[in-house]
């Protein structure tokens, strides 16, 4: 697992889902999910959880199971929570405290996130599709913690890896990961020739020619 992460953490998001094209994998990217606070990058293995979601008082306050978010994943996982992209808050500052503490990577949540300035300061990972102040506690229910989930539309299982950067976040699923981390290690060492070659003065149509993944 430290080999992989150390690997797949080397390389942009946009390089992977370059290999993920080559692989027949073209849809991983979590388009609808943003970065809390720029900067925020991670890499790991997913630990999926699935809520369900209601308006207030729907569920009851013991339902809401962030707790147990952070106790089933180990550190250097991703969690990775389907959440009906509802804009209530799954997770704030004082979980991305605990979560660091952990050694968790981040989270990656297709609902609801708040307390960013709080999140920043605990040094914790967070990308979401809502920003908002909105508690989810009694609207959101922990419903499965460890199964397959939809995520903006990509399926993941706890055997796929999760990458973010400042581009992006992608899901790269376990059956071809070894090929996309080899793959996309080559366009890296092809993007650093096509660098040195447009320093060294090759225009930039003769170097899309010459580099064909730039």
């Amino acid at each position: 697992m430290q080999d992989i992460a150390k690997r797949l953490g080397a390389l942009a998001t946009s390089t992977l889902a370059n290999a993920l094209d080559r692989v027949d994998c073209p849809n991983q990217t979590l388009v609808n999910l943003k970065a809390v606070k720029p900067g925020m990058r991670f890499c790991g293995p997913a630990r999926t959880v699935r809520e369900e979601s209601g308006p207030y008082g729907t569920f009851a306050s013991a339902d809401f199971r962030v707790g147990a978010m952070i106790d089933a994943a180990a550190p250097g996982e991703v969690i990775v929570v389907a959440a009906d992209g509802v804009p209530y808050s799954t997770w704030g500052g004082m979980a991305s405290l605990a979560a660091a503490h952990k050694g968790i990577a981040g989270i990656a949540v297709d609902g609801g996130a708040r307390d960013a300035d709080e999140t920043a300061a605990a040094g914790f990972n967070v990308f979401t599709r809502h920003l908002v102040p909105t508690t989810g506690r009694h609207r959101l229910r922990v419903a499965e913690i460890g199964g397959t989930i939809v995520v903006d539309g990509v399926l993941i299982s706890n055997a796929d890896w999760i990458v973010a950067d400042d581009t992006g976040i992608l899901a790269v699923p376990a059956g071809v990961l070894d090929d996309v981390i080899t793959m996309a290690e080559t366009f890296t060492l092809e993007d650093r020739k096509a660098e040195d070659a447009i320093r060294g003065g090759l225009s930039f149509s003769d170097a899309m020619k010459k580099f064909g993944n730039i």
